[in-house]
């Protein structure tokens, strides 16, 4: 089956300007109760999803902690078994671990492509492209079960692009609940302006001396 590239850019960079960057990692996050909930950092407007079935449907699994089994709410498939979601974030996030769920029956993703930082890929080259790390997903979960990934390779993270080639056995695949931990870091939008000569000119540095004139008397 074919499906529909995602052509429009989405290298836009949205971040808050506070004018200072730093760190968070929270004990608890209050609107989520997941510990070190990055759901406030995804920036669910711009997340899209190619082949799904009904358009932006992928929006609504960016779900709350206390949602998580919420199964009215889902990302379907249409062609054939495969998504590809393009996740942005509104901060520079280290990923620790993310969460995705498809239900316990056949429907459920079976494996997992997370590319960090890739706002090129499409079903023409996803196939080719190397992941940041794949991960096998648990068949049968009953609940949204924790993936943790190599932080090391996740440690500057402005999106993840996730690919999902198969499930276990269903002609479409559902996504039902999909969350990160992970610590972020505010973006200024200040711009950092480092000034400096690469190499004295000796015409610049004249003394004051050398550059007043000299008459001779006679």
């Amino acid at each position: 089956m074919s499906h529909h590239c995602h052509s429009e850019a989405t290298e836009h960079d949205h971040s808050h300007d506070h004018g200072h960057d730093h760190s968070h990692e929270h004990d608890a996050d209050a609107d989520t109760g997941l510990q070190d909930s990055l759901f406030s950092q995804v920036d669910s407007e711009r997340a899209w999803c190619l082949n799904e079935s009904e358009p932006n449907a992928i929006k609504a699994v960016f779900k709350p902690w206390h949602q998580r089994l919420d199964t009215t709410l889902v990302c379907q498939s249409d062609a054939d078994e495969e998504l590809l979601i393009h996740v942005p974030f509104t901060s520079m996030v280290k990923l620790k671990s993310l969460f995705i769920w498809g239900g316990s029956g056949e429907a459920a993703p079976r494996t997992l492509r997370v590319f960090a930082n890739r706002d090129d890929l499409d079903f023409d080259n996803v196939g080719d492209a190397e992941p940041t790390q794949t991960l096998e997903l648990i068949d049968n979960a009953g609940q949204p079960p924790e993936y943790p990934v190599r932080t090391a390779k996740f440690g500057s993270t402005r999106s993840l692009t996730l690919h999902v080639p198969d499930n276990y056995g269903a002609e479409q695949t559902s996504v039902y609940y999909l969350a990160f931990r992970g610590e972020w870091t505010e973006l200024s939008e200040t711009p950092v302006i480092s000034v400096y000569e690469l190499k004295p000119n000796a015409a610049d540095h004249k003394t004051p001396n050398e550059n007043l004139s000299h008459h001779s008397i006679s």
